[in-house]
C-alpha cells in the first residue's frame, strides 16, 4: 500500500524513479526498471531520459519478452541466492511494458510475488494517466522516429489489446512508424462492443488528417448514443462535407450484444471479415455500400451476424490480402487461412503480430508499400 500511495501521488514524469525507489525501501530491489513496449511490439524500452542510455530489450527469446508475451510473472534465477522477477505492465488486456526487479531469491521473494504483480497493474494506471501530462512513456514506446502521419494515427487509437469476460481483442499496424491511413477503434460498455476497422484513401498527412477527420465524427455520432447505420451517415456527411468527394474511406463497422452475440454491421468498403469457427475459416461476406465520403447523403443499412462463444474473428485491410510476392502472387484467402489456422493456440493479442510476420515473409521485403491492419477478436460472450 506505501508503493501505491506513492505511485499514486509522484509527478507524471517521476513514476519510474518512484517505483525503484519505494521497491528498494519496501523489498529491498538492488535494481528496477520500468520497460515499454514499442509500437511495433518488437523491443521492451527502458524509460529513460531521451536520448535512451541503455539498450531496449527484445520481446522474443529473453525473460522479459516471456513475461510480456504470456502476460505471467517470470522469475529469473541469478548468482548470490538474487532473483530477477519480470512482470506485465498491463491494463484492462492492454499490454503497455515490463517491471523488472532484482531482489533477494527464496521464500521472502515468493512471498511477495503477488504483491509485486498488483503493483505492476497500478503502475500501468498511472502510465496511462500520467501520459496526459507527459511524453515521457510515449517516448519510451518509440525505437525510431515516428513519421507526422504515424504520430497522428496512434493518437487515434484506443490500445492495442482490450480483455473483458467476453471477448479479448487484439490489432497490429504494419509499417508501425510510418502508418498513414488504416486504422481501429473499439468501445465497450456494458452491454455492447463497438468496432470499426477503416482504410482511409491516400498517402502520408492527407490519409491521416482524413483517418482524422472520419473517426472522431463515427465517435460523435457513437457517444451521441445512435444506432450504427446513423454513425455511418453523419460520418460519411462530414467526410464529404470536407472534401466534396474527392477523398472517400472505407470502413466496416459492428455492434456486439454482449449477451446475445447477435451483432449488427454496415460495410461501407474494403475492409474484410474472416471466421475461425471449430477448425473451420470462411470469409464473411457482406452487402458492400458506398464509402464514407464518396456521395452527398448516402443512406446506410445494417445487416444482421450472429457470432458464438468460440468464435475468432479476424478484421484485415486491403494492405494483407492484396500484398504480393516478388513473383506478383498475391497474399490471397489460402495463404491467409493457413496463417489464422497456425496462430490458432496464440492469444488474440499476439495473433496480430503473427500473421504480420507472416505477411512479411510472403512479401520478401521489411518495407510494405501500403497499411497492413489485422484485428483479432476471441468470442466468449455471456452464459
Amino acid at each position: 500500500m506505501a508503493v501505491e500511495r506513492a505511485l499514486r501521488t509522484a509527478a507524471p514524469h517521476e513514476l519510474a524513479e518512484v517505483v525503484r525507489r519505494e521497491l528498494d525501501r519496501q523489498y529491498g530491489a538492488d535494481s528496477v526498471d520500468v520497460l515499454m513496449a514499442d509500437y511495433s511490439l518488437t523491443v521492451l524500452q527502458p524509460v529513460t531520459d531521451v536520448p535512451h542510455s541503455r539498450p531496449p530489450v527484445s520481446v522474443h527469446n529473453t525473460p522479459a519478452g516471456r513475461a510480456f508475451g504470456a502476460q505471467e510473472p517470470f522469475v529469473e534465477t541469478l548468482p548470490d541466492n538474487r532473483v530477477r522477477v519480470h512482470l506485465p505492465v498491463s491494463v484492462h488486456g492492454d499490454r503497455l511494458g515490463v517491471l523488472s526487479v532484482t531482489m533477494p531469491g527464496g521464500e521472502p521473494a515468493r512471498e511477495c510475488l503477488r504483491e509485486l504483480a498488483d503493483l505492476a497493474e497500478v503502475l500501468a494506471h498511472e502510465v496511462l494517466v500520467a501520459e496526459r501530462d507527459t511524453d515521457q512513456y510515449l517516448q519510451a514506446r518509440r525505437k525510431e522516429r515516428l513519421t507526422l502521419a504515424a504520430e497522428m494515427q496512434w493518437q487515434l487509437l484506443p490500445g492495442r489489446s482490450c480483455s473483458r469476460a467476453e471477448f479479448d481483442l487484439g490489432a497490429g499496424l504494419e509499417p508501425a512508424y510510418a502508418i498513414h491511413g488504416d486504422n481501429f477503434d473499439w468501445s465497450a460498455t456494458a452491454d455492447r462492443l463497438t468496432l470499426y476497422v477503416s482504410n482511409g484513401m491516400g498517402e502520408g498527412i492527407e490519409a491521416a488528417l482524413l483517418t482524422s477527420l472520419a473517426v472522431n465524427a463515427l465517435r460523435n455520432a457513437r457517444r451521441a448514443g445512435l444506432p450504427l447505420a446513423d454513425q455511418a451517415a453523419l460520418a460519411d456527411q462530414a467526410v464529404y462535407a470536407h472534401y466534396q468527394g474527392r477523398r472517400h474511406l472505407s470502413v466496416l463497422m459492428f455492434d456486439f450484444d454482449l449477451t446475445t452475440g447477435l451483432t449488427y454491421v454496415v460495410d461501407a468498403g474494403s475492409p474484410q471479415l474472416l471466421r475461425l469457427r471449430e477448425g473451420t475459416v470462411e470469409r464473411i461476406p457482406f452487402e458492400a455500400q458506398l464509402p464514407l465520403g464518396m456521395f452527398e447523403e448516402t443512406d446506410y443499412v445494417t445487416q444482421e451476424l450472429r457470432v458464438e462463444p468460440g468464435d475468432r474473428l479476424f478484421f484485415v485491410s486491403d494492405g494483407v490480402y492484396d500484398v504480393a510476392s516478388p513473383k506478383g502472387e498475391a497474399y490471397g484467402d489460402a495463404a491467409l487461412a493457413r496463417a489464422i489456422q497456425s496462430t490458432r493456440l496464440l492469444p488474440a493479442a499476439e495473433v496480430p503480430g503473427a500473421l504480420l510476420r507472416e505477411l512479411t515473409g510472403h512479401r520478401g521485403s521489411p518495407t510494405p508499400e501500403d497499411d497492413a491492419l489485422v484485428v483479432c477478436l476471441d468470442w466468449r460472450g455471456r452464459s
